[in-house]
């Protein structure tokens, strides 16, 4: 993903570093495994809050730069342009997709990744301590997380009001 992303450590990278993490989780008796996934994580992901993000992740780090000529403002323009000018067929008809990420686009990932983590980070500082995890691990829209049991639908509530722009919206399983 590059150095704008899998900074966090809720960041795992494929099953093999997952279960590499799960090596040392001790659960207790009123603990339980969570799964929760966000819905249409792509084509719910903002696109101005998604570039705002990738703009002060820019500013933050300096690595990328050792990539390409061009300046920040230049990556943001190409990045808006992307993103707002995709269009698909459907039915024999074009649609232009009015908002999110286009699902098979090569900066989908990449934008959904960097909301995330940006969404986690909120998380990790609202979140109350009744319902704080002790386990939160991600692979883009998918997390595996340890709470106690019990607190799974007020955890999917305080989830689902996390995101301002109310797009994202997570399920779980137990």
């Amino acid at each position: 993903m590059g150095p704008l992303v899998g900074q966090t450590d809720s960041f795992v990278k494929n099953s093999q570093h997952t279960a590499s993490e799960l090596i040392s989780l001790e659960l207790e008796e009123d603990d339980i495994l969570v799964s929760h996934d966000v819905v249409s994580l792509f084509t719910n992901t903002p696109v101005k809050e998604s570039l705002d993000i990738i703009s002060t992740r820019l500013e933050q780090v300096s690595d990328w730069q050792d990539t390409t000529m061009l300046e920040k403002d230049d990556i943001l323009e190409l990045l808006e342009f992307v993103l707002t000018t995709t269009y698909f067929a459907f039915r024999g008809e074009i649609h232009r997709q009015m908002f999110g990420t286009a699902m098979g686009s090569p900066v989908s990932p990449l934008l959904a990744n960097m909301f995330m983590e940006q969404l986690e980070g909120k998380l990790s500082a609202t979140v109350p301590e009744d319902l704080r995890s002790k386990l939160w691990k991600r692979y883009v829209d998918d997390t595996l997380d340890a709470i106690k049991r019990g607190t799974v639908d007020k955890l999917a509530e305080f989830l689902n009001n996390l995101d301002d722009s109310g797009s994202i919206k997570f399920t779980y399983e137990v």
